[in-house]
């Protein structure tokens, strides 16, 4: 028997019967030989973990552009912290870590430079809108491998799509739906901090007499009452939940809308709009590869996939080339 049939015996025998198992998988879009060592799941997860736009997210905002420190979150860190909380949650609750660790490393791919202002500069430029999940599901199908796409499983490409705001086809895509805002809610408060626009005596006492008085024990009281909910509900109880939506509004207040946090995306929605503008009016300056999705998904949605994997820096650094002015160089 060979390793990846019996790690799926082994899920088998182990998962709850609420679990998607590997051998179950609605498949590829694309047939593909099986791997001797691993299952679906994990094959995904690799596949994902090796492609350039997961290595690109390392140089993403998260929430504070260009901060000057290291110790601030980027996307890359945002994800493994939520592919942390969602693997806890999912081995507590016997469902299926590898798929749902697989969604967790795929699901910000589609994340654009300067974070969520980045994803609204696109949005209002892009006349079919844009948004981020929508175009997690396009890196991974048409724009990763020059083209071909990762080829991944429905159930990735699934739980990639509705991790936003959407309910998945499974509960391991309903995991990293809650691991991925208990992530963020937690470390943007420790990010915030760090940048001294709230104190941690800030947060109101109506929160942190629920959650708890630091981000540990908030992640902890949050997977801990969702995991003790059980898998078929997938909820958490009124009184916790009551917190975490006040937590969520108080983020939204004081850090994700505050002014000294927001002063910098009016020069963001520029860049972009000039990027946008330029690689609009000259198609033929894209990479071939994204010639080729004008020719067939129209000039709007290339230029958004071009301008959408780019980095912070890349952004800029191709802003500067287009719009400032050279130094003279003599001979």
């Amino acid at each position: 028997m060979m390793p990846r049939e019996e790690y799926e015996r082994f899920e088998a025998q182990f998962l709850c019967d609420a679990a998607c198992l590997s051998t179950r998988t609605r498949g590829r879009e694309r047939p593909s030989q099986l791997c001797d060592l691993r299952t679906e799941f994990q094959r995904d997860r690799d596949k994902i973990i090796h492609c350039n736009s997961f290595r690109r997210l390392k140089t993403k905002t998260q929430v504070f552009l260009s901060p000057a420190g290291d110790h601030y979150r980027t996307r890359l860190t945002h994800t493994l912290e939520v592919g942390q909380i969602a693997r806890t949650i999912s081995r507590a609750m016997r469902l299926n870590e590898d798929l749902t660790e697989a969604i967790s490393m795929g699901h910000d791919l589609g994340h654009t430079p300067f974070g969520h202002a980045g994803e609204r500069a696109l949005n209002r430029l892009n006349p079919n809108g844009f948004k981020h999940y929508e175009q997690g599901v396009r890196v991974v199908r048409f724009i990763e491998n020059d083209g071909r796409g990762l080829n991944l499983t429905y159930e990735v490409r699934d739980g990639i799509l509705k991790h936003t705001n959407r309910i998945a086809e499974t509960k391991e895509g309903n995991v990293v739906r809650y691991a991925d805002v208990i992530a963020y809610l937690n470390h943007d408060i420790d990010d915030a901090v760090r940048a001294d626009i709230l104190h941690e005596s800030d947060l109101p006492s109506e929160i942190t007499d629920v959650l708890g008085h630091s981000k540990s024990e908030r992640i902890t009281t949050l997977v801990g009452d969702l995991v003790s909910n059980g898998v078929y509900r997938m909820e958490l109880s009124p009184n916790i939940d009551r917190a975490y939506r006040a937590l969520q509004t108080f983020m939204f207040d004081n850090v994700y809308r505050n002014p000294q946090c927001k002063a910098e995306e009016k020069k963001t929605y520029s860049m972009l709009d000039g990027l946008y503008e330029y690689y609009y009016r000259n198609i033929s300056k894209l990479p071939p590869l994204y010639q080729g999705l004008a020719e067939r998904d129209g000039k709007e949605m290339a230029v958004c996939d071009y301008i959408a994997g780019m980095s912070d820096k890349y952004a800029v650094d191709r802003f500067i080339e287009i719009y400032v002015p050279a130094s003279w160089k003599t001979r």
